[in-house]
């Protein structure tokens, strides 16, 4: 492990999302000193122009590339042109600047949806465009699958040192409650606070599941991916292109679970006992979504929070942040 990275400027694009906020925290934590992170407000990540000046004036010698558009289902549903275009003007700005000014490694993040709707179980990296995407979430998947090619291609072309990390469900303090644009643990965490005692008589209400609730998800703690971008970042680059010729690494924890289970374990947890209701007119999504984590694994890294105790974090996180000011 290469701990003089520690001395060294590092740039996180989209630090003040769940992810990012994850990963400078993490970092600065086990001792990264020179950290730069700039909100949305300050830089437009979309315009190429800003984004190669702030490179210039900063010279970030590391980059991990967590600045997205992302939501459910219903949120690609509605933003298809959002969440395409945004997501390839953000990739192709911060890599072309990378690029141009010398970065000694960028880290991308993508997200397992980029696999076949109907992919082999566990989802390896060899099944990256073999097969048609999930339509729910497709828009988001082609922009995250062109950034991972981006960077193979940077490498390819350039010998650019770009990596991708292909994170599975992610979850965790900082994450989106809004049930207009939600993924789904955190949808449910929610319906699950706000239905307890909300019947008319006192009880539990019920909450009610889009489709069937048979699909399997896997989900991955946040803090386990920073400590993941944490480990790629120290890890030698012959080391990782041994594993992953062509740069890319799924992160998960290799285990998943229906929908339906999830929210009896969310109910455990809130201490929801109120009657579980299926709305099979909305969409199930891709039947299950388990990714292959070996090479991660050979490399020398696991995930090491459990889902329940993950649940239990980012539910006191909701009670403290999100109700606290609804209630003000």
């Amino acid at each position: 492990m290469n701990t003089q990275n520690k001395e060294k400027t590092t740039y996180i694009a989209g630090h003040r999302g769940m992810v990012g906020q994850a990963i400078w925290q993490h970092l600065d934590d086990v001792g990264y000193e020179n950290l730069v992170g700039r909100t949305s407000d300050a830089l437009d990540l979309r315009d190429p122009h800003a984004t190669q000046d702030f490179f210039e004036a900063k010279q970030p010698d590391f980059v991990v590339l967590a600045a997205a558009r992302v939501g459910g289902i219903l949120a690609n549903d509605r933003y298809p042109a959002d969440f395409i275009g945004d997501n390839l003007a953000i990739q192709q700005s911060v890599i072309n600047a990378a690029h141009e000014t010398g970065v000694e490694r960028l880290i991308f993040l993508g997200s397992t949806c980029i696999y076949p709707k109907h992919a082999p179980q566990p989802m390896s990296e060899d099944s990256l465009l073999t097969g048609p995407l999930e339509p729910t979430n497709q828009w988001y998947a082609v922009a995250k699958i062109a950034g991972h090619k981006l960077c193979e291609a940077m490498h390819r072309q350039h010998g650019d040192d770009m990596l991708t990390l292909m994170p599975t469900n992610l979850y965790g303090p900082g994450d989106d409650f809004d049930l207009e644009t939600s993924h789904v643990l955190p949808a449910l965490l929610r319906k699950a606070h706000e239905a307890k005692s909300a019947a008319p008589d006192g009880s539990d209400a019920s909450v009610t599941l889009w489709g069937s609730g048979e699909p399997r998800r896997e989900f991955l703690y946040v803090d386990d991916l920073a400590d993941a971008v944490r480990f790629v970042l120290e890890t030698p680059e012959d080391e990782i292109r041994e594993v992953a010729p062509e740069g890319m690494l799924n992160v998960g924890v290799g285990e998943d679970l229906s929908i339906n289970d999830l929210m009896a374990l969310i109910q455990e947890v809130v201490g929801h006992d109120g009657p579980i209701e299926h709305d099979r007119s909305k969409p199930d999504g891709t039947p299950r979504k388990l990714v292959d984590t070996s090479r991660m694994e050979e490399l020398g890294w696991s995930a090491d929070t459990s889902l329940r105790e993950g649940i239990e974090k980012t539910y006191e996180w909701f009670k403290e942040r999100v109700t606290s000011n609804v209630e003000r």
